[in-house]
């Protein structure tokens, strides 16, 4: 197979499915193949490998007794033939269902069809005779088959409820297939398929409807898909069966890991072909870092051994594939803004629980936090101020300090002083300019006598003399250091090692990104957490440009640093990390994840708060740029002051860096494989 473009969904390990509900016909084989046949057609000319169809699609599932009488056989023969030859000039995998009679009974199967080739057979292996069905007065269960190879169409096929279809061209890709009921038993086939290696899980359904079925369809299989940590796609039969005792709604449903990725319309009265683009790498990475799973793969490994596996040459198009599915800009916090706002709440009550916490088991009453007018320190102080009130303590117990330093601005000096003064916590000012000029002249740095040597010395200075200060305050009045340096600095080595913003009694932003501190602290805004006067502090630094404000300038009214313009973009290291942290990504399938989420202007969603000059796009050169300063400082220059971490609360399944959770590295890795994989292929537009 040749080599797939950069702008491939299928190189990056994605593959497009579909599921289909058909328009039928009872009893009427031929007029329902024509139907699955246009259907198909239609799913391999929109680049979909895998096209799933209702369970008896072919025959319908209400023909009751009709299943026993010749001319419907022969007739269901003459159509899966009918298909078998069509097949071949469609691209895409067929799953259709058919009763198929062999061995002197008659099973209820699932057949997987590929370019004119029966790939297998599966019979239905839990047949429900109970309340409207009635299926064991037609069919024998897949436990009554006498042979694991039967003929269909003239071709000798493997036969059973044991196959497990694998892609040769398509890594990961491994799809099973079970019919309606076997997914509502405890213990349904599919399970032991996923243990064994599928990552699609088909279930080709009729399941007529009733009252709230429907929901409880959507919540099995979004609830299998999480737990199979895998993909699974239900299509049950829609228009045209036999209303005579029953009614259908033709649900369709493509779920992956717990989440629904795309749904049909029920009830329609036309054909439906819906399609979604499946994240197998993710599923693969899911599995292989969930140490249970692989543990209950042991427990069950006797039943599993025993899987068919049936390699198939899927269908996959060597012409560039866009990507279907939304890749969210910002992978650590919600689009949608109800639940945004309901993961702020979470967040902000997780980092409130976590000081509270600490300071009962202290015994401590009081914290000192230092406050500089930006993002971090904020979001701190908000969280250390209602800490105080959930443990019933004023909030004058949080001291806080602005301490301006050499680069210190007019305007994120005022927001500090405005923004402590709105809380109604102790507020002070320590100036460390001087004590950071005896440090300079103490090193015999030429900054002492005013010459503009504005140097990582001259940064760190500062930055360590504030810290000195917090801890020998927090000695003085028997509190905690609170510190307030988030998830994306300490990713990027942006913060000053030892007695620095590094280190603290307890972190609180530890496990939180950037981006989602912006979010919480428009959420403080939005919901009113302090009243008006605090909002509007609030919103003044949301409007803040991000800066460690170490270097002076010629206008102190507003900060003379840019951080991004140093360690690159937050939202977009932001988005890096989220993918390498959580997933472990190769570094070109990050970009090409990127691009998609940050090409188009439109795509994405930032809360009113932030100004929409911040709004943001950025092309392929521009990500691969910014990639790889994040590969150099996060694999290779910075994990050193991740491995001494103070305490924090992880708040979030993106993952935390702290040494003793999510995140254990070397010190002294190299980052040149990562760097190698990203200049090979991605390309430079």
């Amino acid at each position: 197979m040749p080599a797939l473009p950069f702008d491939s969904l299928y190189r990056h390990g994605f593959a497009r499915v579909a599921v289909a509900v058909p328009r039928i016909r009872v009893a009427d084989p031929a007029f329902n193949a024509e139907q699955t046949l246009e259907l198909a057609r239609q799913a391999a000319a929109d680049s979909v490998v895998l096209t799933v169809f209702p369970e008896l699609g072919l025959s319908s599932y209400t023909a009751d007794d009709l299943f026993h009488q010749d001319a419907l056989d022969d007739a269901v023969g003459a159509a899966i033939e009918q298909v078998v030859a069509a097949s071949v000039e469609i691209d895409t995998v067929l799953v259709v269902g058919a009763p198929v009679r062999t061995q002197g009974r008659l099973f209820n199967c699932g057949i997987a069809i590929c370019r004119g080739t029966v790939l297998g057979a599966a019979p239905k292996s839990y047949l429900p005779n109970y309340r409207e069905f009635y299926e064991k007065r037609q069919f024998a269960a897949a436990r009554e088959t006498l042979d694991d190879h039967i003929t269909i169409a003239g071709q000798r096929v493997p036969f059973g409820s044991d196959l497990l279809f694998t892609a040769t061209n398509l890594d990961d890709f491994v799809f099973h297939l079970e019919i309606c009921e076997d997914g509502w038993v405890p213990l349904p086939p599919s399970g032991y398929a996923a243990l064994a290696g599928a990552t699609v899980l088909v279930n080709l359904s009729a399941s007529n409807i009733v009252i709230g079925k429907a929901d409880y369809r959507r919540a099995l299989c979004t609830s299998h898909s999480a737990r199979y940590l895998a993909a699974y796609l239900y299509s049950a039969a829609g228009h045209g069966e036999s209303t005579t005792d029953m009614a259908w709604d033709g649900q369709a449903l493509v779920c992956e890991n717990g989440d629904l990725l795309a749904e049909g319309e029920r009830f329609c009265d036309h054909p439906q072909l819906i399609t979604a683009d499946v994240d197998l790498q993710r599923l693969a990475a899911d599995r292989i870092r969930t140490t249970s799973f692989a543990d209950n793969v042991h427990d069950h490994r006797d039943r599993l051994v025993r899987l068919r596996r049936i390699e198939v040459e899927l269908p996959v198009p060597t012409s560039a594939i866009t990507l279907g599915r939304e890749i969210q800009r910002f992978p650590y916090v919600p689009s949608d803004p109800a639940a945004r706002n309901e993961r702020c709440a979470e967040v902000h009550h997780i980092q409130v629980e976590g000081l509270s916490t600490r300071l009962r088991a202290t015994g401590s009453q009081r914290v000192v936090i230092g406050v500089s007018g930006g993002l971090d320190s904020t979001q701190a102080l908000i969280v250390a101020a209602k800490t105080m009130d959930r443990l019933g303590l004023p909030r004058a117990n949080v001291l806080a300090y602005t301490m301006p330093g050499f680069a210190t601005s007019i305007r994120t000096r005022t927001d500090a002083h405005a923004l402590m003064d709105a809380l109604g916590v102790t507020a002070q000012e320590i100036d460390i300019r001087p004590s950071a000029t005896q440090m300079l002249r103490d090193l015999k740095h030429p900054a002492a006598d005013g010459i503009p040597q504005y140097d990582v010395t001259y940064e760190n200075v500062q930055a360590g003399e504030r810290t000195s200060h917090l801890f020998r305050l927090a000695n003085q009045h028997h509190a905690l250091v609170v510190g307030t340096g988030d998830l994306s600095e300490l990713a990027l080595g942006w913060c000053t090692f030892g007695v620095g913003d590094h280190m603290a009694h307890y972190s609180v932003n530890a496990s939180v990104p950037k981006t989602l501190v912006k979010y919480l602290i428009a959420w403080a805004v939005d919901t009113d957490q302090f009243g008006p006067e605090a909002g509007r502090v609030l919103s003044s630094i949301l409007q803040t440009e991000i800066s460690p404000e170490l270097v002076p300038s010629h206008d102190s009214t507003a900060p003379s640093q840019s951080s991004e313009a140093t360690v690159g973009p937050y939202e977009l290291q932001d988005f890096h990390l989220y993918y390498m942290l959580r997933f472990g990504y190769r570094p070109s399938r990050v970009a090409y994840l990127a691009r998609h989420a940050w090409s188009e202007r439109d795509r994405g969603s930032w809360p009113d708060l932030i100004p929409a000059d911040q709004r943001n796009t950025y092309d392929l050169p521009t990500i691969k740029h910014w990639l790889a300063e994040f590969l150099r400082r996060f694999i290779q220059s910075s994990q050193f002051k991740r491995s001494t971490l103070p305490n924090a609360p992880k708040v979030g399944s993106g993952g935390s860096l702290s040494p003793r959770g999510d995140w254990r590295a070397p010190s002294d890795a190299s980052a040149a494989a990562w760097l190698d994989e990203l200049a090979r292929n991605v390309p430079e537009d």
